[in-house]
């Protein structure tokens, strides 16, 4: 049984998630499981407060994903050379680890614990400067090393002394020219020159336009510098390569402290993320008790809004080892269970509560039966299902679980269902298990009111409104209050007397004391259906288009003869040059009626028959053969 799902916290724990701002807490949100050391519970809860605290006090803390880092950490330990942007996302964690330190450090000021993980993060300070001083803008800078900075100056006076020795031969030999500039083509300097004068210009023809008139020049005087620019290029690739290898040697030797930096990061995230949902749902730190003890002052549904949502006082301790609640539908009965147990699991996950205060006991299982498990699938009814899933549920509950049912023994012939809710509640007792259950069943709540152990409790009413108030009364049995609400919302006195009658006798039904009613049920006018009028329709469709009437076709506006009249379905057969067509009678517009074009005993397989089929239905009428005639399409 999937038990998060059924109460919820499914969706709780996407809530908590999405303030986690790494992959590994959020993936350990996921997974996250009950803790069932006491030790280790308190701890969980306490970091959770002290989270919380620093949020309130110092804002969001400085965190960010670190999945890409740990990539380019095994890259550097393989002995591959990092890019420039893989070590620059190396200096960005450790920026983020010096304002995480900060962030932490300023904690300490107000003897928060969670505070002194900081000892726990090293700066690297050396490789951050290193980087930081090495690589900018994703490339390697030019100050990064003396001979680096040297090899660039060479490269731009290079190129500048190439272009200047183009400028000067473009200028003396304007007339060659087929423009007045010069460009690059293939990584070379070359001068646009008139096909009939490229003996005119001494050097090397790189391309040609697409005409041919132009050709594009290599002058002899820039190719010397080209091939010191090449030279030059070569050196500085080398040199930005050594840089390049240095640090990503510098990342591997300290893999071992950056990979603490971010275990550190991840385990901060996954307590922040506590913190966060707390200060979200407005939640408080729990009371932790071993002795099966619930206590919820206050206690609301952590998926509700705030304001809208009504507190529910709930209280059990040692004595009580059920409660059995009762109550009108819509009252809040499921809401009421789930709330109780949604906070019970949160609070044993180290999680805040959403209640003040609270005292929660420990428990080793939380087992539910709530909703329709109808499965269509497995052929399972309702009620199959039901008892499917309280079978599995008693079979593991033990003296430190926690079980909540709703609508026990429903689905089902209500006597029969009555009994098999008591069975399930005496096998609940017996168990030692701490339970909440959900029924209409008057039996049920005389039976709790006698068993030992368990008690009534109800889902308060307000009958002037015809509103619950979600207000568990524990001690008290509760009514459904069904003919009353039905009587304020309506029913007629007729209708409920029958109700009455059927439930409680006749007896009941004559002492009744009805205040609301009506005479009778007034009712409204509906639409009415009209029956479709097929033969009549049929037979005009019929009547309006003949064997041989020239009709026009749309949208192609091309003339045809009809040569199969409309069917049942409102479609004929149109001969058209050289096809025929099936179309639909709303495509068609009547042109010329067969009654103008042709006598009125005409012969219309002239048209429509080949000469060959004909021929053979004519020698069928004369005498029997073997004959396939040929149908045209």
């Amino acid at each position: 049984m999937n038990i998060e799902k059924q109460i919820e916290f499914d969706k709780v724990k996407e809530l908590w998630a999405d303030l986690a701002v790494t992959d590994s807490a959020k993936e350990k949100i996921r997974e996250a499981a009950l803790y069932f050391s006491e030790n280790e519970l308190k701890k969980q809860l306490r970091d959770t407060t002290d989270a919380r605290f620093l949020i309130e006090k110092l804002g969001t803390p400085p965190l960010q994903n670190i999945t890409e880092i740990k990539e380019v950490i095994q890259i550097a330990e393989k002995g591959d050379c990092l890019s420039p942007y893989q070590l620059e996302r190396v200096e960005k964690v450790l920026v983020a680890v010096r304002r995480l330190k900060d962030y932490l450090a300023r904690g300490k000021i107000y003897g928060n614990s969670l505070a002194y993980y900081d000892e726990n993060l090293n700066l690297l300070s050396e490789l951050q400067d290193e980087i930081c001083g090495k690589i900018r803008n994703e490339a390697v800078d030019d100050y990064a090393s003396k001979e680096l900075e040297q090899i660039r100056r060479q490269l731009i006076k290079c190129e500048e002394q190439m272009k200047q020795k183009a400028e000067q031969i473009l200028r003396s030999n304007k007339a060659y020219m087929a423009d007045n500039y010069y460009t690059f083509r293939n990584g070379r300097i070359c001068l646009p020159v008139k096909k009939d004068y490229k003996l005119k210009i001494s050097g090397s023809i790189i391309d040609k336009s697409s005409t041919g008139s132009t050709l594009f020049i290599e002058p002899a005087g820039a190719a010397k510098y080209y091939e010191e620019l090449q030279l030059l290029k070569i050196s500085e690739e080398n040199e930005v390569y050594r840089i390049l290898y240095t640090l990503s040697a510098f990342v591997s030797a300290s893999a071992p402290v950056l990979y603490e930096n971010l275990t550190m990061i991840e385990k901060l995230d996954f307590i922040f993320s506590k913190g966060k949902l707390s200060l979200d749902m407005d939640g408080a730190e729990p009371a932790i008790n071993t002795e099966r003890r619930i206590k919820l002052a206050e206690a609301r549904h952590p998926l509700m809004e705030k304001d809208t949502a009504v507190p529910l006082q709930f209280e059990v301790d040692e004595t009580i080892r059920g409660i059995v609640i009762t109550g009108p539908n819509t009252g809040g009965k499921t809401v009421a269970i789930k709330t109780v147990m949604l906070n019970c699991i949160m609070a044993q996950r180290g999680l805040h509560v959403t209640c003040r205060p609270a005292d929660i006991c420990m428990n080793s299982s939380y087992l539910c039966d709530i909703g329709d498990g109808q499965n269509l699938s497995e052929n399972l009814s309702t009620f199959s299902a039901h008892i499917t899933n309280v079978l599995e549920v008693l079979s593991e509950a033990s003296k430190d679980s926690f079980v909540i049912m709703d609508e026990l023994g429903s689905g089902t012939d209500p006597t029969e269902g009555m009994g098999i809710a008591i069975a399930i509640l005496e096998e609940l007792r017996k168990s030692g298990a701490l339970f909440l259950v959900t029924t209409h069943y008057p039996e049920v709540k005389e039976y709790a009111a006698k068993a030992e152990n368990i008690v009534n409790a109800r889902m308060a009413f307000d009958k002037k409104t015809l509103r619950p108030t979600y207000q568990m009364v524990i001690g008290e049995a509760g009514e459904s209050c069904a003919f009353y609400i039905a009587e304020r919302l309506g029913m007629p006195e007729e209708m409920l007397k029958t109700a009455v009658r059927a439930a409680y006798g006749e007896e009941a039904a004559a002492s009744y004391a009805f205040e609301h009613t009506k005479d009778s049920i007034v009712k409204k006018s509906t639409a009415k259906i009209t029956k479709a009028k097929t033969g009549k329709r049929n037979a005009e469709l019929t009547a309006k288009y003949q064997i041989g009437d020239s009709v026009m076709v749309y949208p192609e506006k091309k003339i045809g003869i009809v040569c199969v009249p409309v069917n049942e379905k409102g479609v004929l057969r149109v001969q058209l040059p050289n096809k025929k067509i099936w179309i639909n009678h709303k495509r068609v517009k009547l042109h010329v009626a067969a009654t103008e074009l042709y006598p009125e005993d005409y012969d219309f397989s002239i048209l429509f028959e080949t000469v060959e089929n004909r021929k053979k239905r004519h020698d069928m009428q004369r005498k029997y053969t073997d004959l396939i005639i040929e149908s045209e399409e």
